[in-house]
Protein backbone atom coordinates (compact mmCIF):
# COMPACT_ATOMS: atom_id res chain seq x y z
CA UNK A 1 0.00 0.00 0.00
CA UNK A 2 1.74 3.22 -1.17
CA UNK A 3 1.52 6.34 1.73
CA UNK A 4 -0.31 8.90 -0.22
CA UNK A 5 1.96 11.23 0.80
CA UNK A 6 4.51 9.54 -1.33
CA UNK A 7 2.53 9.68 -4.79
CA UNK A 8 3.54 11.96 -6.76
CA UNK A 9 1.74 13.23 -9.74
CA UNK A 10 5.01 13.63 -11.83
CA UNK A 11 8.41 12.65 -11.33
CA UNK A 12 11.19 14.19 -13.54
CA UNK A 13 14.64 12.18 -13.53
CA UNK A 14 17.26 14.67 -14.81
CA UNK A 15 17.53 18.06 -13.31
CA UNK A 16 19.49 19.61 -16.71
CA UNK A 17 17.59 22.34 -18.61
CA UNK A 18 14.72 20.00 -19.73
CA UNK A 19 14.03 18.46 -16.12
CA UNK A 20 14.29 22.33 -14.31
CA UNK A 21 11.55 23.94 -16.92
CA UNK A 22 9.47 20.59 -16.62
CA UNK A 23 9.77 20.99 -12.86
CA UNK A 24 8.56 24.76 -13.28
CA UNK A 25 5.46 24.34 -15.80
CA UNK A 26 4.44 21.11 -13.49
CA UNK A 27 4.36 23.84 -10.85
CA UNK A 28 2.06 26.16 -13.35
CA UNK A 29 -0.09 23.43 -13.39
CA UNK A 30 -0.71 22.59 -9.89
CA UNK A 31 1.29 18.96 -10.12
CA UNK A 32 2.56 17.53 -7.01
CA UNK A 33 6.07 17.50 -8.35
CA UNK A 34 9.32 16.09 -7.89
CA UNK A 35 12.60 16.14 -9.23
CA UNK A 36 15.54 13.22 -9.08
CA UNK A 37 19.21 13.49 -9.62
CA UNK A 38 22.14 11.83 -10.05
CA UNK A 39 24.13 14.79 -9.16
CA UNK A 40 24.75 16.95 -6.00
CA UNK A 41 23.85 20.19 -7.58
CA UNK A 42 20.47 20.78 -10.03
CA UNK A 43 22.13 22.46 -13.75
CA UNK A 44 23.21 18.92 -15.48
CA UNK A 45 25.50 19.04 -18.26
CA UNK A 46 25.58 23.17 -18.23
CA UNK A 47 27.98 22.52 -15.22
CA UNK A 48 30.76 21.27 -17.45
CA UNK A 49 31.12 24.54 -19.07
CA UNK A 50 30.47 27.01 -16.17
CA UNK A 51 32.41 29.83 -18.14
CA UNK A 52 31.22 29.09 -21.33
CA UNK A 53 29.15 31.93 -22.93
CA UNK A 54 25.26 30.83 -24.02
CA UNK A 55 23.75 32.78 -26.79
CA UNK A 56 21.23 30.77 -28.27
CA UNK A 57 18.33 31.21 -25.02
CA UNK A 58 15.27 33.07 -26.84
CA UNK A 59 15.24 36.29 -25.37
CA UNK A 60 18.35 36.20 -22.83
CA UNK A 61 21.19 38.09 -23.51
CA UNK A 62 24.46 35.78 -23.54
CA UNK A 63 25.25 34.61 -19.99
CA UNK A 64 27.79 32.07 -18.91
CA UNK A 65 26.83 28.52 -18.00
CA UNK A 66 27.29 29.63 -14.25
CA UNK A 67 24.91 32.02 -14.66
CA UNK A 68 22.39 30.39 -16.66
CA UNK A 69 21.98 27.42 -14.27
CA UNK A 70 21.33 29.76 -11.58
CA UNK A 71 18.47 31.18 -13.40
CA UNK A 72 17.49 27.52 -14.49
CA UNK A 73 17.42 26.22 -10.83
CA UNK A 74 15.62 29.37 -9.41
CA UNK A 75 12.73 29.21 -12.05
CA UNK A 76 12.24 25.38 -11.20
CA UNK A 77 12.05 25.77 -7.50
CA UNK A 78 9.30 28.36 -8.16
CA UNK A 79 6.37 26.10 -6.92
CA UNK A 80 8.42 24.13 -4.42
CA UNK A 81 8.61 20.43 -5.92
CA UNK A 82 10.23 18.39 -3.90
CA UNK A 83 14.36 17.89 -5.22
CA UNK A 84 16.13 14.65 -4.54
CA UNK A 85 19.75 15.21 -5.19
CA UNK A 86 22.59 12.56 -4.99
CA UNK A 87 20.37 9.79 -6.49
CA UNK A 88 20.65 7.23 -8.84
CA UNK A 89 17.42 5.49 -10.65
CA UNK A 90 18.90 1.97 -11.18
CA UNK A 91 14.91 1.14 -12.02
CA UNK A 92 11.80 2.21 -13.46
CA UNK A 93 8.49 -0.02 -13.65
CA UNK A 94 5.02 0.64 -13.48
CA UNK A 95 1.56 -1.42 -11.42
CA UNK A 96 -1.32 -0.57 -13.33
CA UNK A 97 -1.51 3.10 -12.42
CA UNK A 98 1.79 3.80 -10.38
CA UNK A 99 4.97 4.26 -11.73
CA UNK A 100 7.95 2.98 -9.31
CA UNK A 101 11.57 4.26 -9.54
CA UNK A 102 14.05 2.57 -7.48
CA UNK A 103 17.03 3.84 -6.89
CA UNK A 104 20.74 2.75 -6.41
CA UNK A 105 20.73 3.78 -2.50
CA UNK A 106 16.98 1.29 -2.22
CA UNK A 107 15.14 3.89 -1.41
CA UNK A 108 11.52 3.69 -4.31
CA UNK A 109 10.10 6.56 -5.25
CA UNK A 110 6.34 6.42 -6.36
CA UNK A 111 4.72 8.42 -9.28
CA UNK A 112 1.84 8.40 -11.45
CA UNK A 113 3.56 10.03 -14.43
CA UNK A 114 7.10 10.18 -14.90
CA UNK A 115 9.23 12.51 -17.19
CA UNK A 116 12.72 11.67 -18.54
CA UNK A 117 15.08 14.55 -18.85
CA UNK A 118 18.29 12.59 -18.70
CA UNK A 119 20.10 14.25 -21.37
CA UNK A 120 22.67 11.47 -22.73
CA UNK A 121 22.42 9.85 -19.71
CA UNK A 122 24.76 9.64 -16.99
CA UNK A 123 27.75 11.23 -18.12
CA UNK A 124 31.55 9.45 -17.33
CA UNK A 125 34.62 11.53 -19.52
CA UNK A 126 36.47 8.70 -21.53
CA UNK A 127 39.76 8.66 -19.95
CA UNK A 128 43.23 8.31 -20.72
CA UNK A 129 44.56 4.94 -21.41
CA UNK A 130 48.18 5.60 -20.24
CA UNK A 131 48.97 3.86 -16.85
CA UNK A 132 49.19 5.93 -14.05
CA UNK A 133 47.43 9.17 -15.21
CA UNK A 134 44.72 9.22 -12.66
CA UNK A 135 47.03 10.13 -9.96
CA UNK A 136 47.50 13.68 -11.58
CA UNK A 137 43.64 14.12 -11.86
CA UNK A 138 43.83 16.09 -8.59
CA UNK A 139 46.78 18.37 -10.06
CA UNK A 140 47.69 18.84 -13.69
CA UNK A 141 45.36 16.38 -16.23
CA UNK A 142 41.81 17.61 -16.89
CA UNK A 143 39.00 16.10 -18.10
CA UNK A 144 36.53 19.00 -18.12
CA UNK A 145 37.50 22.99 -17.88
CA UNK A 146 36.34 24.51 -15.07
CA UNK A 147 37.54 27.79 -14.88
CA UNK A 148 39.57 29.52 -17.92
CA UNK A 149 41.50 31.56 -15.07
CA UNK A 150 43.39 28.30 -14.18
CA UNK A 151 45.18 27.86 -17.20
CA UNK A 152 46.45 31.55 -17.96
CA UNK A 153 49.90 31.80 -19.00
CA UNK A 154 50.02 28.45 -18.92
CA UNK A 155 51.99 25.95 -21.69
CA UNK A 156 48.80 23.48 -22.41
CA UNK A 157 48.10 20.15 -24.51
CA UNK A 158 44.63 19.56 -25.52
CA UNK A 159 43.49 15.93 -26.60
CA UNK A 160 40.43 15.50 -28.87
CA UNK A 161 39.76 16.68 -32.58
CA UNK A 162 36.00 16.84 -31.81
CA UNK A 163 33.29 19.93 -30.84
CA UNK A 164 34.77 19.89 -27.07
CA UNK A 165 37.92 19.90 -27.57
CA UNK A 166 38.07 22.68 -29.97
CA UNK A 167 35.29 24.54 -28.39
CA UNK A 168 37.37 24.68 -25.18
CA UNK A 169 40.61 25.27 -27.41
CA UNK A 170 38.78 28.36 -28.21
CA UNK A 171 37.89 29.35 -25.26
CA UNK A 172 41.40 29.19 -23.61
CA UNK A 173 43.55 30.29 -26.72
CA UNK A 174 43.00 34.53 -25.52
CA UNK A 175 44.84 33.02 -21.54
CA UNK A 176 47.58 30.75 -22.44
CA UNK A 177 50.98 31.58 -23.02
CA UNK A 178 51.20 27.91 -25.63
CA UNK A 179 48.92 25.77 -26.95
CA UNK A 180 49.09 22.44 -28.62
CA UNK A 181 46.46 20.48 -29.88
CA UNK A 182 46.77 16.60 -30.57
CA UNK A 183 44.22 14.50 -32.53
CA UNK A 184 44.94 10.63 -33.39
CA UNK A 185 43.09 11.47 -36.88
CA UNK A 186 44.30 13.67 -39.83
CA UNK A 187 41.06 16.17 -39.85
CA UNK A 188 39.39 17.53 -36.86
CA UNK A 189 35.49 16.65 -36.64
CA UNK A 190 34.01 19.50 -35.40
CA UNK A 191 32.20 23.04 -36.81
CA UNK A 192 34.32 25.00 -39.37
CA UNK A 193 33.63 27.80 -37.56
CA UNK A 194 35.19 26.73 -34.55
CA UNK A 195 38.12 25.96 -36.57
CA UNK A 196 37.91 29.54 -38.01
CA UNK A 197 37.89 31.08 -34.59
CA UNK A 198 40.49 28.71 -33.28
CA UNK A 199 42.76 29.85 -36.44
CA UNK A 200 42.59 33.82 -35.01
CA UNK A 201 45.53 32.64 -31.79
CA UNK A 202 48.74 31.09 -32.08
CA UNK A 203 48.59 27.44 -31.60
CA UNK A 204 49.86 23.92 -32.83
CA UNK A 205 48.49 21.15 -34.25
CA UNK A 206 49.53 17.53 -33.94
CA UNK A 207 47.36 14.97 -36.32
CA UNK A 208 47.73 11.57 -36.54
CA UNK A 209 48.74 11.94 -32.82
CA UNK A 210 48.54 10.42 -29.90
CA UNK A 211 50.14 10.94 -25.88
CA UNK A 212 52.37 7.83 -25.95
CA UNK A 213 53.67 8.57 -22.00
CA UNK A 214 53.84 10.98 -19.39
CA UNK A 215 56.95 12.40 -17.56
CA UNK A 216 56.41 13.34 -13.99
CA UNK A 217 57.75 16.26 -12.01
CA UNK A 218 60.49 14.59 -9.34
CA UNK A 219 57.87 14.36 -5.95
CA UNK A 220 55.32 12.34 -8.88
CA UNK A 221 52.45 15.05 -8.48
CA UNK A 222 52.26 16.88 -11.57
CA UNK A 223 52.59 16.23 -15.47
CA UNK A 224 56.09 17.88 -16.40
CA UNK A 225 55.98 17.26 -20.17
CA UNK A 226 54.31 14.84 -22.75
CA UNK A 227 55.85 11.84 -25.27
CA UNK A 228 53.94 11.98 -28.50
CA UNK A 229 53.87 9.62 -31.52
CA UNK A 230 52.95 10.22 -34.97
CA UNK A 231 51.02 7.01 -35.18
CA UNK A 232 51.95 7.09 -39.52
CA UNK A 233 55.87 7.60 -38.77
CA UNK A 234 56.43 6.36 -35.51
CA UNK A 235 57.92 9.61 -34.24
CA UNK A 236 58.15 10.70 -31.10
CA UNK A 237 58.26 14.16 -29.60
CA UNK A 238 58.24 15.91 -26.47
CA UNK A 239 56.35 19.05 -25.02
CA UNK A 240 56.95 20.67 -21.61
CA UNK A 241 53.19 21.27 -20.62
CA UNK A 242 51.62 22.68 -17.32
CA UNK A 243 48.01 21.57 -18.29
CA UNK A 244 46.55 18.63 -19.65
CA UNK A 245 43.56 18.14 -21.21
CA UNK A 246 41.59 15.50 -22.81
CA UNK A 247 38.28 15.56 -24.69
CA UNK A 248 37.61 12.33 -25.91
CA UNK A 249 34.26 12.25 -24.94
CA UNK A 250 31.93 10.96 -22.60
CA UNK A 251 30.60 7.83 -22.04
CA UNK A 252 26.60 7.74 -21.30
CA UNK A 253 25.12 5.49 -18.98
CA UNK A 254 21.21 4.80 -19.54
CA UNK A 255 20.54 1.07 -18.49
CA UNK A 256 17.89 1.95 -15.85
CA UNK A 257 15.81 2.90 -19.37
CA UNK A 258 17.62 0.28 -21.54
CA UNK A 259 16.87 -2.32 -19.32
CA UNK A 260 13.22 -1.32 -18.14
CA UNK A 261 10.87 -4.36 -18.06
CA UNK A 262 8.55 -2.07 -19.73
CA UNK A 263 10.68 -2.01 -22.44
CA UNK A 264 10.95 1.85 -23.54
CA UNK A 265 11.55 2.49 -27.38
CA UNK A 266 14.36 3.33 -28.05
CA UNK A 267 16.17 5.05 -31.35
CA UNK A 268 20.25 4.15 -32.12
CA UNK A 269 20.22 2.65 -28.56
CA UNK A 270 20.78 6.45 -26.61
CA UNK A 271 17.18 7.95 -27.80
CA UNK A 272 13.96 7.58 -26.38
CA UNK A 273 11.78 7.37 -29.34
CA UNK A 274 9.08 9.69 -28.70
CA UNK A 275 6.35 12.29 -30.91
CA UNK A 276 6.50 16.09 -30.85
CA UNK A 277 4.47 16.31 -27.60
CA UNK A 278 6.95 14.22 -25.44
CA UNK A 279 5.27 11.15 -25.76
CA UNK A 280 7.22 7.81 -25.21
CA UNK A 281 5.83 4.20 -26.10
CA UNK A 282 4.63 3.76 -22.64
CA UNK A 283 1.52 5.62 -21.71
CA UNK A 284 1.92 7.86 -18.74
CA UNK A 285 5.58 8.07 -19.23
CA UNK A 286 7.52 10.95 -21.06
CA UNK A 287 10.39 12.42 -22.44
CA UNK A 288 12.18 16.02 -22.65
CA UNK A 289 15.42 17.49 -24.06
CA UNK A 290 18.54 15.41 -25.52
CA UNK A 291 16.63 12.42 -24.32
CA UNK A 292 14.09 12.77 -26.57
CA UNK A 293 13.76 11.70 -30.42
CA UNK A 294 11.33 12.49 -32.77
CA UNK A 295 11.46 13.79 -36.59
CA UNK A 296 12.20 17.88 -36.22
CA UNK A 297 13.73 17.91 -33.11
CA UNK A 298 15.99 20.86 -32.08
CA UNK A 299 18.94 19.92 -30.61
CA UNK A 300 19.17 23.11 -28.36
CA UNK A 301 18.38 24.43 -24.67
CA UNK A 302 15.47 26.52 -26.25
CA UNK A 303 14.68 22.97 -27.83
CA UNK A 304 14.52 21.08 -24.38
CA UNK A 305 12.22 23.87 -22.77
CA UNK A 306 9.37 23.32 -25.55
CA UNK A 307 9.73 19.43 -24.69
CA UNK A 308 9.78 20.45 -21.32
CA UNK A 309 6.53 22.04 -21.70
CA UNK A 310 4.61 19.36 -23.73
CA UNK A 311 5.94 16.62 -21.84
CA UNK A 312 4.07 18.18 -18.93
CA UNK A 313 0.73 19.13 -20.66
CA UNK A 314 0.58 15.33 -21.90
CA UNK A 315 1.52 14.51 -18.11
CA UNK A 316 -1.66 16.53 -17.03
CA UNK A 317 -4.12 15.29 -19.68
CA UNK A 318 -3.13 11.94 -19.08
CA UNK A 319 -3.90 12.45 -15.03
CA UNK A 320 -7.04 14.46 -15.83
CA UNK A 321 -8.53 14.16 -19.46
CA UNK A 322 -10.33 17.15 -19.29
CA UNK A 323 -7.71 19.67 -17.79
CA UNK A 324 -7.13 22.00 -20.40
CA UNK A 325 -4.55 20.89 -23.07
CA UNK A 326 -1.74 23.97 -21.81
CA UNK A 327 -1.27 26.33 -18.98
CA UNK A 328 -2.43 29.50 -19.61
CA UNK A 329 0.24 32.25 -19.94
CA UNK A 330 2.21 33.84 -16.98
CA UNK A 331 0.45 37.27 -18.07
CA UNK A 332 -3.00 35.73 -17.00
CA UNK A 333 -2.00 32.90 -15.08
CA UNK A 334 -3.57 33.05 -11.68
CA UNK A 335 -0.73 31.16 -10.04
CA UNK A 336 1.94 34.08 -10.70
CA UNK A 337 -1.16 37.21 -9.27
CA UNK A 338 0.47 37.03 -5.64
CA UNK A 339 4.36 36.95 -7.17
CA UNK A 340 3.50 39.38 -9.62
CA UNK A 341 2.45 41.85 -6.90
CA UNK A 342 5.60 41.54 -5.06
CA UNK A 343 7.82 41.50 -7.78
CA UNK A 344 6.09 44.73 -8.57
CA UNK A 345 6.27 46.41 -5.06
CA UNK A 346 9.95 45.67 -4.49
CA UNK A 347 10.13 47.09 -8.08
CA UNK A 348 8.86 50.23 -7.28
CA UNK A 349 10.53 50.73 -3.92
CA UNK A 350 13.94 50.37 -5.58
CA UNK A 351 13.40 52.94 -8.88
Amino acid sequence: MINHEELFDVTIIGGGPAGCYSAFYSGMREMKTKIIDFQPNLGGKVHVYPEKMIWDVGAVTPVTGEQLIKQMVQQALTFDPEVVLNEKIIRIEKTADTFILTAESGKQHFSKTVILAVGGGILKPIKLDIEGADRFEVTNLHYVVQSLSKFKNKDVVICGGGNSAIDWAVSIAPVVKSLHIVHRRDKFDCHEAQLSLLNEYPHEKHVNTTIKKFVSTTDNTKIRSVILENKLTGKESAIEIDDVIISYGFERELSFIKESPLQIELVDEFYVKGSSKAQSSIEGLFAAGDILSFDGKVHLILGAFADAANAVNQAKMYLDPNSPAKARVSSHNSRFEEKNKELLQHLFVNS
